[in-house]
């Protein structure tokens, strides 16, 4: 009887340990780790970060002046860029910057290959991709004074940052633009061009303060700008021309002329900035008498980093990795 009792006991453990296990301790571990359902968010993955480019020893610059293509060192190559595209009285924070947006672009005009116009380099020498200016030429342009103290100083930022490049996650950033001012604030790529770009987002641009082009004005006779607003819209009634007709309609984020309304007519204020050769797109415009008056703020398009706000962020302690990544968002820079 006793071995019959105790076999019963030991069932009946066996048994409760059975009953834990499936039952209870899966409903303890449900409490622990709830299933995932659609209330709750996953964060994506983040894109794998890419590997360093290296840039090639050298790169093919087509020379405009002579129509030759020179085979020039990339790190040389940038130096004359820099050269070109920023005053060398600048900070050097500001020149580290423009050298990281100036060897990002040549890298991806290399890596997208030769353009038509110029099928036998990825670059030339002018604005239709970056200035470039060499040493020689340098010597020519400015002041021995130069020579001895703005080419030292870019020749720092360029050795100082050699190699390092822009990414936006994970892929080398293809349009890192830049121009002269802003007037306070950049510009979203679509409201310029054609395509919106992730990191070419507007963004505030507030060390602009010793900038040059604010609020200059031009003055245009209102015959030669009924004029040439007609010429631009062949076959259009342009209607009349008057201090009540001309007005601003739209602007952009940025704060530039997205339209405006020329007597019958509606222009977009870039085509206005083109037509009469405008600082930028930020205007207001009226008429006055005879004469029609626009005031524009910045110079350039607008779109990526502002040099003179660079600069401005230099003074004020930024430094080079922190410009680039307020100018072009998402960005990181290795």
């Amino acid at each position: 009887m006793k071995r019959k009792g105790y076999l019963l006991k030991s069932f009946a453990v066996i048994c409760s340990a059975v009953i834990f296990c499936l039952i209870v301790l899966p409903l303890a571990l449900v409490s622990l780790y709830p299933e995932t359902d659609e209330r709750v968010e996953i964060p994506p993955e983040s894109p794998p970060k890419q590997e360093s480019m290296n840039v090639p020893d050298t790169i093919n610059v087509y020379r405009t002046a002579t129509g030759k293509t020179e085979s020039i060192a990339f790190e040389d190559y940038v130096m004359g860029v820099v050269a070109g595209e920023m005053p060398a009285n600048f900070e050097l924070e500001a020149l580290k910057a423009q050298a990281v947006a100036a060897r990002t672009y040549s890298l991806s005009k290399v890596v997208r290959g030769n353009p038509a116009n110029h099928p036998s380099a990825p670059v030339c020498d002018d604005v239709h991709c970056q200035v470039y200016r060499s040493p020689g030429e340098l010597e020519k342009i400015k002041s021995a004074e130069w020579m001895a103290t703005g080419w030292p100083k870019i020749q720092d930022a360029v050795n100082s940052t050699k190699g390092q490049l822009m990414y936006y996650q994970g892929a080398l950033v293809e349009q890192p633009l830049f121009h002269s001012s802003s007037g306070g604030k950049t510009e979203n790529s679509e409201d310029v061009f054609v395509s919106a770009v992730p990191y070419l987002r507007s963004v505030d641009s507030p060390y602009e303060t010793a900038a040059p082009h604010q609020a200059e004005q031009v003055e245009i006779p209102l015959s030669e700008f009924k004029q040439k607003v007609k010429k631009a819209n062949p076959g259009k009634d342009l209607g009349t021309v008057s201090a009540g007709t001309v007005k601003v309609l739209e602007r952009s984020e940025g704060g530039r002329v997205a339209s405006l309304q020329i007597g019958n007519l509606t222009m977009k204020g870039r085509d206005m900035r083109d037509l009469f050769g405008l600082r930028s797109a930020d205007f207001t415009v009226s008429v006055q008498g005879d004469t029609v008056v626009f005031t524009t703020d910045g110079y350039g398009h607008g779109v990526g980093m502002s040099q003179y706000g660079a600069n401005g962020m230099a003074q004020a302690g930024y430094n080079y990795k922190q410009i680039l990544t307020h100018f072009y968002t998402g960005v990181e820079v290795y």
